[in-house]
């Protein structure tokens, strides 16, 4: 299709809204007779609720009616708490440990901003002044914030159901093969790491409107969702036990996901429980403030690793061993990440032959920790890419060679890893190779010493990484513990003058998809592409989808557009063949067109669409009307994007401020549909992920469990002027198993950008001998650390 199809660097059909301020968000949108909710939370960390006094909040100005967690507890009610999707086994068998999450705080708080009552009213701003009215008393109780505490016996607990706070004690791996590698090992190189916590502060905040009809006995959910059918099916089943056709959950315009909207939370299910309590919409929209307080976060690990090596460089084993921060509950997915989509990823790109990993989940009073941007994969990657690194300056060794020696043979694959995952395709080689070229990798040299005749200390940084994406198939999800299935739908309404309306499970929230899956239709029908509507979002409107996340979009669902176009196609030609009168063995299509094989007969897609929806000249006898066809798409494997980045930084001596410099990526995400959105994608992606080694940092005060960074005053968003242009380069190895050849690309930077400033950083830094320096890595930190070494040499 040229300039439209695939590989064309379409403009996106969704910006010309978004540029004039057209789009439609969730707090745009208010109902007739709406009324404002706005919840009161805790002030401490952890505490008992002693007494809660609403009554002078309940005859306050325009207030409808007040709740708190008590007022929900009657059975009759029949009001659940928030349900964990995922279930992980101990390494001895036991399941999780899995404490209620009630709407509302019922006789104790685990974290500051754990909600304990809800105000509705006319306005917002009489709604607050109520809750302002409510007495509470608390018993404050000690709180557990660092996790190496928190799991200590006679620590205070969270929940009596956890004992020593522990979630879960997971592993995975052959410990025996990992143990005897190591004792044969010529060098091992050990690791204390700190991924930091992060507060995901998508532009839009979260945001709900709850409707009831009681006429039809109809519930609406107007919400900030990356999966409106999946939050329709928890929160109708397990929360409020409605039947699922009386529930539409509708997510329009989504101001940025990163994962932190996939999960589901109180305010989503609290404003559909009070819109039928009141008899009219409440709608509850987040502050920036509750965003910090009550969203979920991400990262947090502490973790200690070793990696073996023979007298060559050749990798014979890892150990890791982490705790993982899953705040005060348990988010959706929670249990999933630091577990399964971690663990799995400590291969890398490496052949290590042996490779064992224990993981301790921690119950703590801060905010729950769920999944975010790359979601365990930055948490491994930074494992593995920060031991290869300092193997290779142990050994001394050129990191770069380091990485060649181990890396896994193009003849390889597919390649099964010691960690339970099997590679499809890759070629880990040339994405290297071109990175190192595009970074001018050769004359790094020449720059540092430039550098240092200005003062400044600079250092390069390598970080090869892998993703899993697509999730798993849903046999082997729900194996590994799983409560979902991780299939994606998609419907082909072809109209009857030949239009395309497409509705998708997927979901967006800044990834263009409107544009994308318009290309793939118009590539594969021979079609206009203004010819193409894509719908989502509505769950009244769309099949059951699964939604968006992990890089799924388009591997998933749009592969499940594809097989549903397959369909459409071949309907066409039995329609075809009796228009031409000829078998429908002979018919081909191709270009828009149907055609009798080897002659000039042929049909034009828009005529049998009308020929379908008016069937005068129509096989009526063999074939139904319409045109019109529904697929599902269950992935047999991952997808398993990878790629290289290469960071430049320079240090000022006399301030410890790190400067990026340059920056380049060689990326291998499989067919490209389009390259300007991929571009995008990897920019934004990358921009968090060198957030996350230099700026942001979520910090809990160790004591009293009160956020330190709870605004953007005290937590440091990165910001335009601290970049440089990216150099990004594109290697191409097909996924296998998707007739796409798709991988998935919204997640990469996240994931390799990490520990490929932090590589750098370190370098930057190793002519003082300092070889050691957690995330984010600030002025401040630079600083200490340089001073402490300065101190140290006297």
């Amino acid at each position: 299709m040229g300039s439209f199809g695939i590989g064309a660097s379409v403009r996106r059909k969704e910006d010309k809204r978004f540029l004039t301020g057209k789009g439609t968000y969730t707090d745009d949108i208010n109902r007739p007779g709406q009324l404002l909710a706005y919840l009161l939370r805790s002030p401490h960390a952890h505490a008992e609720i002693v007494r809660i006094d609403t009554a002078q909040a309940k005859l306050a100005t325009g207030v409808a009616t007040v709740f708190t967690g008590a007022d929900l507890q009657a059975p009759e009610l029949k009001v659940g708490g928030l349900p964990c999707g995922w279930l992980v086994t101990s390494k001895d068998g036991s399941p999780m440990a899995e404490p209620p999450r009630p709407l509302l705080a019922q006789g104790k708080v685990r974290h500051v901003g754990d909600p304990i009552a809800v105000v509705v009213a006319e306005t917002y701003a009489q709604a607050e002044a109520a809750a302002d009215l409510i007495e509470v008393d608390y018993k404050e109780l000690p709180a557990v914030v660092a996790m190496d505490k928190a799991i200590k016996a006679g620590e205070p607990l969270l929940f009596e159901t956890a004992p020593n706070n522990l979630c879960f004690d997971w592993h995975l791996g052959d410990k025996a093969a990992v143990e005897a590698a190591f004792s044969r090992a010529h060098h091992v190189t050990r690791l204390e790491l700190v991924n930091n916590r992060l507060v995901s502060n998508p532009m839009e905040p979260r945001a709900a409107i709850g409707e009831y009809d009681p006429i039809s006995e109809d519930y609406t959910l107007y919400t900030t969702s990356q999966a409106p059918h999946v939050h329709r099916l928890l929160i109708g089943a397990m929360v409020l036990q409605l039947p699922e056709h009386k529930l539409r959950v509708v997510a329009p315009d989504v101001g940025g996901g990163f994962g932190t909207k996939g999960s589901i939370y109180n305010e989503q299910a609290l404003v559909l429980w009070l819109a039928k309590k009141v008899g009219r919409p409440v709608k509850w929209t987040a502050s920036r403030s509750e965003i910090f307080l009550t969203d979920n976060q991400a990262r947090d690990h502490v973790t200690e690793a070793e990696l073996a090596l023979d007298k060559d460089g050749k990798f014979l084993a890892m150990r890791v061993a982490t705790l993982a921060n899953l705040g005060a509950y348990l988010g959706s997915f929670a249990p999933a990440i630091p577990t399964w989509c971690y663990g799995t990823l400590l291969a890398g790109n490496y052949a290590t032959p042996a490779i064992y990993v224990g993981v301790k989940g921690v119950f703590t009073n801060t905010a729950p920790v769920d999944a975010y941007r790359g979601a365990g994969r930055p948490e491994a990657c930074y494992v593995v890419e920060r031991l290869v690194d300092r193997a290779a300056r142990e050994m001394k060794i050129d990191p770069v060679e380091l990485r060649r020696r181990n890396f896994i043979a193009n003849d390889a694959f597919p390649y099964t890893t010691p960690v339970a995952l099997t590679y499809d395709s890759g070629d880990y080689f040339k994405t290297l190779d071109m990175a190192l070229k595009a970074a001018d990798y050769t004359g790094f040299e020449q720059r540092r010493r430039e550098a240092a005749t200005r003062g400044k200390l600079r250092g390069l940084g390598i970080a090869s990484y892998i993703e899993a994406c697509a999730m798993a198939p849903s046999v082997m999800a729900g194996q590994l513990g799983a409560r979902a299935g991780f299939y994606e739908s998609a419907q082909v309404r072809v109209h009857p003058s030949g239009g395309i309306t497409v509705f998708t499970g997927s979901h967006s929230h800044g990834q263009g998809h409107e544009t994308t899956f318009a290309q793939l239709v118009a590539d594969r029908l021979g079609l206009a592409f203004d010819q193409v509507e894509i719908v989502h979002g509505d769950t009244s409107k769309i099949p059951f989808g699964m939604g968006t996340y992990a890089s799924r979009s388009l591997a998933v669902g749009g592969t499940a557009l594809v097989k549903a176009m397959d369909k459409v196609v071949n309907k066409g030609k039995k329609i075809a063949a009796h228009m031409l009168e000829a078998d429908e063995a002979d018919i081909e299509f191709a270009d828009g067109k149907f055609t009798v094989a080897g002659t000039d007969r042929a049909t034009t897609f828009a005529q049998v669409a009308f020929s379908a929806y008016v069937p005068h000249n129509f096989p009526i006898e063999t074939v139904e009307p319409g045109l019109e066809e529904t697929a599902f798409y269950d992935p047999t494997n991952f997808t398993y994007p990878a790629g290289c980045y290469i960071a430049e930084v320079e240090i000022d001596r006399e301030t410890g401020t790190v400067a990026l410099v340059n920056f380049t990526g060689a990326d291998d995400f499989g067919r490209i549909i389009n390259p300007m959105i991929v571009e995008g994608q990897v920019h934004g992606a990358l921009v968090q992920g060198i957030g996350q080694a230099l700026y942001e940092n979520a910090v809990y005060d160790r004591v009293s469990g009160q956020l330190q960074t709870g605004s953007f005053m005290d937590y440091c968003m990165p910001r335009a002027d601290n970049f440089v242009p990216f150099t990004l380069e594109t290697n191409t190895t097909l996924c296998a198993h998707n007739p796409l050849g798709a991988k998935g690309c919204g997640e990469a930077g996240t994931i390799g950008a990490p520990p490929a400033i932090m590589n750098a950083v370190l370098d930057a830094l190793a002519p003082l001998g300092i070889i050691d320096l957690d995330m984010p890595a600030t002025p401040e930190r630079v600083f200490r650390a340089m001073a402490q070494h300065q101190q140290a040499g006297r």
